[in-house]
């Protein structure tokens, strides 16, 4: 009997599918991606779970699973995988991700053609590493932009991608979803504060994004994962 087909690895998968595509239904809902652009993953043991190629999300039942091993060679379901799998993968075997959300929500798309390093307009920003990188453009689903992915990722768990979107990884799908929300929302801060003219929009210290970075660590009630997210902290 092989490893994914045990009941009990059997039974994880299907949760982690079934959480996979509820991911991907609430990155619809929101407004960060349109139709089929972006894609959700999420690691199972040695497997990797994601989002199948060019089907719309409302369209992916729980029967659907897609899975490859950590070669990309597809496991499980008859669904192409995404075709952003290479990114998904290189994230997967160079950091300790155990989910991956992509998006190409608008402000974080239109910030991406404009800058090189998103500033640290916000103090969540410590809650992906610091300032937000912007990884440079390659084509889409290609090694180069997996690469290129992975540089801008040094010591962050999310960043920018070139005219195209947003990558941010999390321990969980929970985590990587609103870690994605957060980034969005900075840019869409940004964007706003540049607006204005004559004023620039001041910005925090690499010092205080340290300070943040450690109040989070012990942020949220204890031994409750099931709690919903009440936006940043301070609210």
């Amino acid at each position: 009997m092989s490893e994914q087909d045990r009941p009990e690895v059997q039974q994880d998968v299907q949760d982690a599918w079934s959480a996979l595509v509820a991911t991907a239904l609430r990155s619809v809902e929101d407004g960060l991606v349109v139709g089929t652009s972006g894609n959700v993953s999420v690691r199972v043991g040695d497997l990797v779970l994601v989002t199948p190629t060019g089907v719309p999300y409302d369209r992916i039942g729980p029967h659907d699973i897609v899975a490859v091993d950590l070669d990309g060679k597809q496991v499980m379901g008859t669904l192409r995988p995404s075709s952003e799998l290479p990114m998904h993968l290189a994230i997967y075997l160079h950091t300790d991700a155990h989910a991956v959300v992509h998006t190409h929500a608008v402000h974080a798309t239109a910030v991406s053609t404009l800058l090189y390093e998103l500033p640290a307009i916000h103090y969540m920003a410590a809650a992906l590493g610091g300032k937000i990188r912007v990884a440079d453009y390659a084509t889409y689903g290609s090694e180069q932009l997996a690469a290129n992915v992975l540089h801008a990722l040094r010591e962050r768990t999310g960043c920018l991608i070139r005219n195209h979107g947003t990558i941010v990884y999390g321990d969980d799908l929970d985590q990587a979803y609103d870690r994605t929300a957060q980034l969005e929302w900075m840019c869409q801060v940004w964007l706003a504060a540049r607006s204005v003219d004559g004023f620039s929009p001041s910005l925090l210290s690499k010092r205080e994004l340290a300070r943040v970075a450690e109040k989070l660590r012990d942020y949220g009630q204890p031994n409750q994962p099931d709690q919903p997210d009440e936006g940043p902290p301070g609210v």
